[in-house]
């Protein structure tokens, strides 16, 4: 993974450089976390083949002791960058109970340098430039010339004087979004990877929840839930969506079942650089879903105040 971490890659659509840690595609970029990153080299790297999730928690994450749920938040993450869909993925397969596939062909990422025409022509290719005017006609020519560009300069020259004196009416008025509110925090809708994806619900009312606890710790800023849902199942990078939502941190998450029992899992993103500061595991038994909500919303409340 060493070798592609300073070699642009092709994977898709996508270009993946994995030094400045972007990916772009027609003209969007976003900046995944470090860790996100490695994963989406290493899965390049083994672009077609099948790789366990403990491979991937040593090659990921080497030296760090995790659970097997920060790689489901990871590939949950990446999938939501790469635009995929984990219903029907054209980038990250899921293979049940073993690890990931990359299905997008991966190849080194080639700069396309426009040509240009003058480069092309040929040296020894015939002028076509109509024949020269006389000595008389290009005397009138030259100062019709002159007589533009003189023009030209004056119009430059008003423009600039005019252009410096916004500038200079605009530089005494503050920027609106120069500073986000430190104590400001939008929860996103949280995604459902139970098999099948038969908990939206629940993951819905663990995001409204959140909201609303959250909505009541003095000082502490949050968007209503229509602004935060309005980019449920968007593929928007999260510094867009802070800066949107005028926030400083991110709150996202994910609910997963196995058997009657259920995890939810929870990380605070800043959203200015991407790190993850906080993240939890909360794993509860099935009884009652609303003392489940209610409780985990709880936990999560008392340690993002502590961290905020």
């Amino acid at each position: 993974m060493q070798g592609t971490t300073s070699t642009k890659l092709r994977v898709g659509e996508w270009c993946v450089d994995g030094r400045s840690g972007e990916i772009s595609r027609n003209g969007e970029a976003a900046r995944l976390e470090v860790r996100t990153m490695r994963l989406l080299l290493c899965l390049a790297e083994h672009a077609g083949e099948v790789v366990s999730t403990d491979d991937l928690l040593n090659q990921v994450w080497q030296g760090v002791i995790v659970s097997q749920d920060s790689v489901y938040q990871a590939v949950a993450s990446l999938r939501r960058q790469l635009g995929d869909d984990p219903k029907q993925p054209m980038y990250i397969a899921t293979v049940p109970r073993i690890g990931y596939r990359l299905l997008a062909k991966v190849s080194p990422w080639e700069e396309q340098a426009p040509q240009s025409r003058a480069a092309t022509r040929s040296a020894d290719q015939p002028d076509q430039s109509p024949l020269l005017p006389t000595k008389r006609g290009m005397t009138s020519t030259l100062r019709y010339v002159l007589l533009i560009a003189a023009a030209a300069v004056v119009a430059l020259v008003a423009g600039y004087l005019s252009a410096g004196k916004l500038w200079k009416n605009h530089s005494s008025v503050p920027v609106a979004d120069a500073a986000l509110p430190q104590k400001s925090v939008a929860v996103l809708p949280f995604l459902d990877l139970t098999e099948g994806m038969q908990e939206e619900e629940f993951a819905d009312g663990m995001t409204e929840e959140l909201i609303g606890r959250l909505s009541k710790v003095p000082g502490l800023r949050v968007p209503a839930p229509t602004s935060s849902f309005y980019y449920k199942g968007k593929q928007v990078p999260i510094a867009d969506i802070a800066k949107a939502l005028g926030v400083s941190y991110v709150l996202d998450g994910s609910v997963r079942k196995a058997g009657n029992r259920l995890r939810v899992s929870a990380r605070l993103v800043r959203a200015e650089n991407g790190y993850v500061i906080w993240s939890d595991s909360y794993d509860r038994s099935l009884d009652d879903i609303l003392m489940v909500q209610d409780d985990i919303a709880s936990e999560v409340t008392k340690a993002l105040s502590t961290q905020l």
